[in-house]
């Protein structure tokens, strides 16, 4: 994660981050109903051992399968319906990070106001702002957070597969992703839901 501090727009644990609504208590409930255990901890920080020299792979797969459908990369279009190069490559770097930051932060104050960040981000309450593109499209629907659980867990599969682990090892390091991931897009969510609701 060295890298991180040369990151536009990566702002974890700095005090200009949005502290979460949600506290570390209900964090641990949350946790418990998607089965997240100390296991899943430490097969989650093996896999971040596995994909850390993979990431741009991960991140070519990733933009490929969101530039291929016009519904998707709308949101890093100008009002010409041109691509804006600068908000992707920012976007792209802050989510090579995320990679690694799924895998070896721990989930502490910092971490959970972090997410609560990431959830504003695609927001319109703050969709936009870090990268200064008010151009952009200034929402990301909750549909599409949440259906991305989806192609961000299926293609991690192949690439924990590539250092030779196990079957059951590359198993368990699938399982505690698909959970790290769920977990956090559950904590994106919250800016979407009206008060009272979350």
């Amino acid at each position: 994660m060295a890298q991180a501090g040369v990151i536009p727009g990566y702002t974890y644990g700095q005090p200009t981050v949005a502290r979460s609504p949600l506290s570390l208590a209900e964090l641990a409930e949350l946790k418990q109903a998607l089965l997240f255990t100390e296991e899943d901890a430490k097969y989650l920080r093996m896999a971040g051992e596995v994909l850390a020299d993979q990431v741009e792979q991960i991140l070519d797969l990733w933009y490929g399968f969101v530039g291929s459908h016009p519904f998707l990369v709308k949101y890093f279009l100008d009002s010409a319906g041109q691509p804006i190069a600068q908000y992707l490559e920012n976007v792209r770097r802050r989510f090579g990070q995320w990679i690694l930051d799924t895998c070896r932060r721990p989930h502490d104050q910092d971490w959970l106001n972090y997410q609560y960040e990431i959830g504003l981000r695609h927001h319109r309450s703050k969709k936009n702002q870090t990268d200064k593109v008010a151009a952009a499209t200034a929402n990301v629907p909750l549909r599409f957070l949440i259906a991305f659980i989806v192609p961000i867990t299926v293609t991690i599969r192949d690439f924990l597969r590539k250092k030779g682990h196990s079957e059951a090892d590359v198993d368990k390091m699938y399982h505690a992703w698909f959970k790290a991931v769920t977990l956090q897009v559950a904590l994106w969510c919250q800016p979407y839901v009206k008060e009272g609701d979350y």
